[in-house]
């Protein structure tokens, strides 16, 4: 029930966030990368830990670390976007730098 429930509202922001997109881009893209998913996966790890504080700090210590990857992926896409680059190229180039830089990420919240 619990993860019926996990992928409902995941699937439920995605869909309000594409369907945002078709008239107002930019507020769906703000959609998408807004703290909701951050909170609801707080929520998860809170409620599967017993609220246990140290993994709660850090996954917010992980969170807050991991905002750049995922600035690194949506930069790497803007420009690549601007340079008329195939959606597979942005995907691939824009993965990429995240996988590199979400590697470096994990190396140093060690």
């Amino acid at each position: 029930m619990q993860i019926l429930l996990k992928v409902s509202l995941s699937v439920f922001v995605i869909l309000v966030a594409t369907a945002i997109a078709r008239r107002f881009p930019s507020a769906a893209g703000l959609i998408a990368v807004m703290p909701i998913t951050g909170a609801l996966v707080l929520v998860w790890v809170y409620l599967e830990n017993k609220g246990n504080a140290e993994v709660m700090q850090s996954f917010a210590r992980g969170a807050l670390w991991g905002i750049l990857p995922s600035i690194l992926f949506f930069l790497v896409a803007l420009l690549c976007f601007r340079k008329q680059v195939s959606l597979s190229g942005v995907l691939a180039s824009s993965f990429g730098i995240w996988l590199l830089a979400a590697i470096v990420h994990q190396w140093m919240i060690r």
